[in-house]
């Protein structure tokens, strides 16, 4: 603990001057010195001022004195070098203009930009040492947001659908969304984000329902590869990997994340939470509470819940001593303690009775105690008794099985309140499901590939499929947990559970690799993946609903300050317009031309996103400005009620240095995925694996009986191929598709 304060402090001091450095004070002094040993005054007289207030002239000589106002001098001077540079980068962040130009085309301030920036962050940098450079998110212009927001909605609408909602809006915008706008601007100068801390207390903490399916989402493991069968080891290096992981976020040794290709830092903000973290239950709002370290982890296996010591002495157990602890878990016979089973259900389940549950029943004696050591673990582990993965005579329907195993479980066996929960199965698969108030999924990808890749290629097994390294023999036993669970609790779990099920149930999960190609075919059309893919996705849900509807896709606000997620509105007037030619038999030359015009516009919406000139995050804090001011909006009513029904989110990938792909072509992720939004929509995540590989998850209800999850992926499928062939069948699409306007990444490198 003592290395890890120091650790802490050295690297405060570190960030603290970035992008200078501690040793830069140093030629600073020396050169003042210089200069004044040469007979020359650099500051202008001000050291001689320094020199008359010091305290101590009394009992310094003439010489003394001068030396130490020099060196304040020199300090003070270092100190505003600092502000000014850091001032500089922060300009320089805060230039987007790079983002919008066409591919190899590149603006004579770009050029000049460019290298400015590589030269203020050259020095190598920690984790958090951008964070104080990195430009505030704009408040954008109401009447461009409100003209933005119309141009969304128009293909959704009829004509007077449409002059209806124009009036709407343009009342709103001369009357009360200028005084909405007002607070706004207002928040925005003492915020270090005007939009996060109320998404994070308002889209997930204030939320009332289950979390579980509705918020958390998961991750999953390799594909084809599964790196020992072994339940035990899979668990012993997987959890080494992950305490690597948070020690490399402690010391801030992680490298900040950029923009793919460029030098552009992105906020490190969330990787603050993500170890020794737990969403508390209140009756209004829940409660993310964060400790700053935790040697140990929570562990479930078949009913009962286990304190596991991952330190001894201040030492990181090897991954064969957790093994050994593991596998002393997993030989355990004793039965579960009245009630603890099922625990984890009060969790699933809604969060008042929860809540009430926790104050009432776990706020003193064993209950507290052993609920303290869940909620400070590192995070929580369950070793589940059930095989997954694709395999067996049915790896299609396996693989669906797996994905709801990871959302849901058995709606007791993982504690959702969690940061994240790793789940390892009977068979050595493993995976993770996330709790999504504290991070979005980029940053639990970021942690999750360095795990598999630190597992597989790393640590490593012994050819028997055991972890390496020696064990201590007088390693004490993990702790069962203890608990006692009035009847009054146990009602609530069986009632908090039958609300879970009955959520549980009713996901219709589908998961599928799509093999036909991948990204490097897409990019020789000249056309961007993400683009290619939406559009797909729009092309299905039109065939598999007979019209279009509001799209979501989830771009990250991460080039700004505490920056979290924007809405890309991936259903636009081009997209529509494209689509329906195809589906009416236009030429396909002019199919061609309306596609390119849809993908230029995809790539546009997007870079506005990530760029602060989104529009949806604007308009929710318009409204809750309005509802803290008790005022009703109708615009507003309406538009925070349109419902989602196509959720869709890429999964980046963001560290492929740690995947040989051409040696080790097998071990690909699969990705993650989570569930529906609408009652009656899709939930779509995908991840681009190497050049010809993209893995869908789709998700929707059972309960609707417009949605399948099969049905729309056969859809995607025969989308992205239909696309593909009609840009193919163009024997010019390699020169005509020129300036799809994709960012300048070769250029930024």
């Amino acid at each position: 603990c003592s290395d890890t304060a120091s650790t802490r402090r050295k690297n405060s001091l570190i960030k603290g001057v970035y992008p200078a450095s501690p040793s830069s004070w140093l030629f600073v002094a020396i050169g003042i010195l210089a200069t004044m040993y040469m007979q020359s005054d650099p500051s202008m007289g001000l050291i001689t001022k320094i020199q008359q207030h010091l305290p101590l002239h009394m009992s310094l000589s003439a010489q003394g004195q001068t030396m130490v106002s020099a060196l304040v001098f020199s300090t003070l001077l270092w100190l505003s070098l600092i502000l000014a540079l850091r001032f500089c980068l922060k300009l320089l962040l805060s230039y987007h203009q790079w983002m919008f130009e066409k591919h190899g085309r590149m603006s004579n301030t770009t050029k000049v930009w460019v290298p400015l920036v590589r030269l203020l962050s050259s020095r190598k940098p920690l984790l958090y040492s951008y964070q104080s450079s990195l430009p505030h998110l704009p408040v954008p212009a109401i009447q461009d947001t409100v003209s933005r927001y119309l141009e969304s909605v128009r293909p959704l609408l009829t004509d007077p659908e449409f002059k209806r909602m124009s009036d709407l809006a343009n009342e709103f915008e001369s009357n009360l969304g200028n005084r909405l706008q007002r607070y706004l601007k207002l928040k925005a100068l003492w915020a270090t984000n005007y939009v996060s801390d109320w998404w994070e207390e308002y889209v997930y903490l204030r939320s009332r329902g289950p979390i579980m399916v509705n918020s958390n989402y998961y991750g999953m493991d390799f594909l084809y590869v599964t790196p020992t069968s072994v339940q035990a080891a899979r668990a012993g290096n997987t959890i080494t990997a992950l305490l690597l992981y948070r020690r490399k976020v402690n010391r801030e040794e992680l490298k900040p994340s950029r923009v793919p290709g460029t030098v552009i830092p992105l906020c490190a903000a969330q990787c603050e939470r993500m170890f020794n973290t737990t969403r508390t239950p209140g009756v209004e709002t829940d409660v993310l509470q964060h400790w700053l370290d935790s040697e140990f982890v929570a562990v479930y296996h078949r009913g009962r819940y286990f304190r596991l010591w991952v330190y001894r002495a201040g030492r990181l157990l090897s991954p064969r001593e957790i093994e050994d602890q593991i596998q002393r878990i997993l030989d355990d016979a004793s039965p579960p303690l009245p009630g603890e089973e099922k625990l984890g259900a009060l969790t699933a389940g809604d969060r008042i009775p929860w809540a009430q549950m926790r104050k009432q029943y776990f706020s003193s004696g064993v209950n507290k105690r052993s609920l303290d050591i869940i909620e400070r673990a590192a995070f929580f582990v369950t070793l589940d008794d059930e095989e997954q993965g694709m395999r067996g005579d049915d790896p299609e329907g396996n693989l669906d099985r797996y994905a709801k195993s990871l959302l849901h479980g058995k709606c007791y066996d993982r504690w959702f309140d969690k940061s994240f929960s790793v789940v390892i199965y009977k068979n050595g698969k493993s995976g993770l499901n996330a709790e999504h108030s504290w991070a979005d999924a980029p940053t639990v990808a970021h942690l999750w590939e360095y795990t598999l890749a630190t597992d597989a290629f790393q640590l490593g097994y012994t050819e028997d499929g055991h972890c390496k390294g020696d064990v201590e023999p007088s390693l004490p036993q993990p702790q069962r947990l203890v608990w006692n669970i009035p009847a009054e609790v146990q009602a609530q779990v069986s009632s908090s559970l039958a609300v879970a099920q009955a959520l549980a149930d009713d996901v219709d999960c589908h998961v599928f690799p799509f093999r036909e190609f991948g990204k490097g075919r897409i990019k020789k059309c000249r056309v961007s993946p993400d683009a290619f893919i939406q559009i797909s996705l729009q092309l299905a849900y039109y065939r598999d609903r007979g019209g279009f509807c509001l799209t979501y896709e989830a771009s990250m606000t991460r080039l700004f300050r505490e920056g979290r997620t924007e809405t890309v509105r991936s259903c636009s007037n081009e997209s529509c317009a494209f689509i329906t030619a195809l589906e009416s038999g236009e030429t396909e030359e002019e199919c061609r031309r309306l596609f390119q015009l849809a993908s230029e516009r995809h790539q546009n919406l997007y870079r506005m996103a990530m760029t602060g000139a989104g529009i949806d995050r604007h308009l929710f804090c318009l409204y809750v400005v309005s509802k803290y001011l008790g005022v009703e909006s109708p615009f507003l009513k309406e538009v925070l009620s349109e419902p989602w029904r196509l959720s869709t989110s890429q999964t980046p990938v963001q560290q492929m240095n740690l995947f040989d792909l051409k040696n080790h072509p097998d071990f690909i992720s699969l990705g993650g995925g989570f569930g529906p939004v609408a009652d009656d929509g899709y939930g779509v995540s995908y991840i681009i694996v190497g050049e010809d590989m993209v893995n869908f998850h789709v998700s929707s209800k059972y309960s609707c009986s417009q949605t399948d999850s099969h049905r729309f992926g056969v859809q995607i499928s025969k989308a992205m191929q239909d696309i593909m062939a009609l840009l193919s069948a163009d024997p010019k699409t390699s020169l005509s598709s020129k300036g799809t306007g994709q960012p300048q990444s070769k250029k930024l490198q």
